[in-house]
């Protein structure tokens, strides 16, 4: 049974795009050839018996074409009748000529013919045989990197997603698409290789607390825990929790403005500006951090709770990773939103990797109120959602970060 499924799997040669385009080949070039023989021949008859009579004429002299006749087969034409009259020997002279012209010329043109139609065909059959094996060599030449493009598709997994198709070659259709097909592996290796990073260290940030929790519960509440402690333990449970809840949500939320946006509406980022920084004004005066708003009229086509969700995120991570007695600044304004904060000094080669999940500017500790690593990679994903890019830059002076959105050109 596996046997006969195998034998259907495979393509049948007559039916592959080689045959077809060897079919195609070979018809197109038959038909030349045929095309070309038919011309010659018609061209060739035209014009063979003129030229077989001048070259009768202009040869042999007319003492010896009168002579001819009388060796001439039975059935070729004789001369042309005496005249009753008796004619003078000039006179009878030139009808004979053009009688045996005549018939040496239909004659060698006959013959001629049938010689070059014999030739011709012959010639055109060998054509024929050497265009059909041409036309296979070609096909398969042109076929060829389409065959090295589906073999690499067919053996290419999640574990070898680094190969490349690397055609060489002059520039050309094939070629473009064969570099296309390698900056698509590209993409897709970046992108299984964020997955599999996103899940390690969601699984390893998820256990943390989890582990806390256990062991609060086993170590706290062993033997006959005074109230005092279990209202420790209590608080320290739902600290926890509350740390897992946050976590849970930001991955939830990342998931979500990783598939895009499912409707669009104008909002208006600057409202939503000072709207977010009304909401967190109190955890910057826990932190003795001051909050600039300065709101320029910016209005784009996206989702108003992803855009809430990312002037929080930029304005939370000004305000918590700051210095006492520090300043968030946010403008917003045609070119987009901005977000410029005082704080400890960022190395410039650890700037790109903050847009990263779960990754910090230092360890965590996991107290109170802390992040769980996952503000800058919302924002970078709500915008590439909104056809934004999103850009971090170390502040040359002072410290902090800068944190620029570009919306693109075409969004007023």
């Amino acid at each position: 049974m596996r046997a006969a499924v195998s034998r259907i799997a495979t393509p049948i040669p007559f039916r592959s795009e080689r045959a077809r385009l060897t079919a195609l080949y070979s018809g197109l070039l038959v038909l030349a050839g045929a095309l070309l023989t038919g011309v010659v021949y018609f061209l060739v008859k035209e014009g063979l018996y003129s030229s077989i009579s001048m070259a009768v004429t202009t040869a042999v002299p007319a003492q010896r074409l009168e002579a001819l006749p009388s060796r001439l087969p039975s059935g070729a034409p004789s001369a042309a009748p005496a005249s009753p009259a008796a004619p003078s020997p000039g006179a009878s002279v030139v009808p004979g000529v053009l009688a045996v012209t005549r018939t040496v010329s239909d004659a060698a043109e006959s013959a001629a013919l049938d010689r070059l139609l014999t030739v011709s065909l012959i010639v055109l059959g060998c054509y024929a045989i050497l265009s059909i094996a041409l036309a296979w060599w070609t096909a398969g030449r042109v076929l060829g990197p389409i065959a090295v493009i589906t073999d690499t598709a067919r053996r290419l997994s999640g574990e070898n997603l680094h190969e490349r198709i690397a055609l060489a070659g002059p520039p050309g259709e094939l070629k473009r698409l064969a570099d296309t097909f390698d900056g698509m592996l590209g993409r897709m290796e970046q992108l299984v290789s964020a997955q599999q990073r996103f899940a390690a260290n969601a699984a390893h940030e998820l256990r943390t607390p989890l582990a806390v929790q256990r062991a609060a519960a086993e170590i706290g509440l062993a033997g006959e825990p005074s109230p005092e402690r279990v209202a420790r333990i209590r608080s320290k449970l739902i600290e926890v929790a509350d740390s897992s809840e946050r976590l849970i949500e930001g991955l939830l939320l990342l998931a979500a403005s990783d598939q895009g946006l499912k409707e669009r509406r104008r909002v208006a980022v600057d409202e939503l500006a000072r709207r977010a920084a009304g909401a967190l004004a109190g955890e910057a005066a826990e932190h003795g951090v001051r909050v600039v708003v300065r709101a320029g009229p910016l209005a784009v086509d996206g989702d108003p709770v992803l855009l809430d969700r990312l002037l929080h995120n930029l304005l939370a991570n000004g305000v918590r990773h700051n210095v006492p007695d520090g300043r968030v600044e946010l403008r917003t304004g045609p070119r987009g939103i901005e977000v410029t904060n005082t704080g400890p000094e960022v190395p410039p080669a650890t700037v790109p990797l903050l847009f990263e999940p779960f990754h910090r500017l230092t360890a965590r500790t996991h107290g109170p109120g802390e992040g769980a690593g996952l503000g800058l990679s919302i924002v970078d994903s709500i915008a590439r959602a909104h056809g934004a890019k999103a850009r971090a830059t170390a502040n040359a002076k002072g410290g902090g970060l800068t944190v620029r959105v570009t919306f693109p050109p075409d969004t007023p």
